[in-house]
């Protein structure tokens, strides 16, 4: 663990100390994950600057090596940007597929030291190993061997925060990266946290970062010092939630983590995109992808996001709460497609990107979910299911809507379809 690094971020932290007792929270980030899944096959670009995105003029940076980011690239960044900052940098085209198996492989393994993890993204999870210490040992050895188990069966690298909440090991791991692991003990929580500035926090962006600006709120410190109340007043909800962070408490515990998880997808178009009728379809196909992936986790949503990204970069979004949950891509469809159809006509310019997230997500088994009045007997969960039962056997590309199917048809010409 490079204790020179993690100085540089956060105090001198090896003041923290060695007692792991009630630390059994886990945040485990996988180290620059796209770019070291290609390197794997590329050794020769170990130590290199090397970027992972599309080469287009749509290109965006997906990852970067800690080499490249030295001169400020990061992820999301337009390759045309990134290519200024870093011209000598070696770009490597996304391995779409790859990345999944290499994931599934991290989190079988972690699944090999409890169940209780909540996976968060392709490369990052929290994990609870309180039931597994008496089985395994303290949580320090706990991690330092499941890194060193990862390393070794796919050769990538983890850093991991050990600590007694959340928000306390998601920012521990911040500060081990890369390759390490950095326990906060309970007693050391505050001064762990105190030092570090207020943007640190998750859920803390530009805005909320200037209105505590506005109060002289600068540091976490300075946040955990004010009255909760006061938090409360000043900043709404969302000001007590990050002064509960302040002071190293999750709002919530692990058994919620799945109702705050969200399943998204997206795309960044060729060419502005100006017709209606191709945004609906690419709405549908977002549709049918995410409801896919949905049903195969044995939930339903019971809100929609929409990304809806212009030609100059402006981002606008909405949020749908729906009248009843679902898993099913046309009900998600024609959820959000009052919102994109509003969007259209109040911005008269080309759509650079459009994306979907289904979120509030809970089982299927205990949502309530009834067949409307209206419906057929033969359903559309019906016909979706079906759809899931080929994909699974033959490929998730087997198979379509028939409405999918008959747009591409129509514009088999214009180019690639691709998330």
């Amino acid at each position: 663990m490079s204790r020179k690094q993690l100085a540089r971020s956060g105090g001198d932290l090896s003041r923290l100390g060695t007692d792991d007792t009630g630390a059994t929270m886990l945040h485990l980030d996988m180290d620059s994950f796209f770019v070291s899944v290609e390197l794997l096959s590329r050794p020769e670009l170990l130590g290199r600057p090397v970027i992972v995105g599309g080469r287009s003029g749509r290109g965006v940076v997906v990852s970067a090596s800690y080499e490249a980011r030295e001169f400020g690239v990061h992820a999301a960044m337009p390759m045309g940007r990134a290519m200024s900052l870093c011209p000598f940098a070696e770009v490597i085209p996304p391995s779409h597929g790859l990345y999944s198996s290499y994931s599934q492989k991290v989190f079988d393994l972690v699944g090999e030291v409890t169940p209780d993890f909540q996976q968060v993204s392709v490369d990052e999870a929290y994990i609870d190993v309180s039931a597994a210490v008496r089985r395994l040992g303290p949580p320090v050895l706990i991690t330092s061997e499941l890194r060193t188990e990862i390393e070794a069966q796919t050769g990538l690298s983890a850093s991991v925060g050990i600590a007694g909440s959340r928000v306390v090991a998601k920012l521990a791991s911040t500060r081990a990266k890369p390759h390490g692991q950095l326990l906060v003990p309970l007693p050391a929580t505050q001064e762990f946290l105190d030092p570090m500035p207020i943007e640190a926090l998750p859920g803390v962006g530009e805005k909320t970062k200037e209105g505590f600006f506005r109060y002289g709120i600068r540091l976490i410190g300075d946040l955990a010092a004010v009255d909760e109340a006061w938090a409360g007043l000043v900043f709404g909800a969302h000001g007590q939630h990050l002064w509960r962070s302040a002071h190293g408490l999750d709002s919530h515990g692990m058994d919620r983590q799945v109702k705050d998880r969200s399943i998204s997808a997206e795309h960044t178009f060729n060419d502005d995109v100006w017709d209606l009728s191709q945004l609906e379809h690419e709405l549908l196909r977002l549709s049918d992808k995410v409801a896919h992936r949905v049903r195969a986790d044995g939930k339903v949503a019971t809100t929609l996001g929409l990304k809806y990204r212009l030609a100059d970069f402006t981002t606008l979004s909405r949020s749908i709460t729906l009248d009843a949950p679902t898993d099913l891509a046309r009900e998600i469809y024609e959820a959000l497609r009052p919102a994109m159809r509003n969007l259209r006509e109040q911005k008269s310019k080309g759509v650079r990107l459009l994306g979907i997230r289904a979120a509030g997500l809970m089982d299927f088994a205990v949502s309530g979910r009834q067949a409307r009045l209206d419906e057929a007997e033969h359903s559309g969960r019906e016909a979706e299911v079906a759809l899931d039962d080929v994909r699974k056997k033959f490929g998730t590309a087997s198979i379509s809507q028939a409405s999918l199917l008959r747009r591409r048809h129509d514009h088999e010409n214009t180019g690639p379809d691709h998330v």
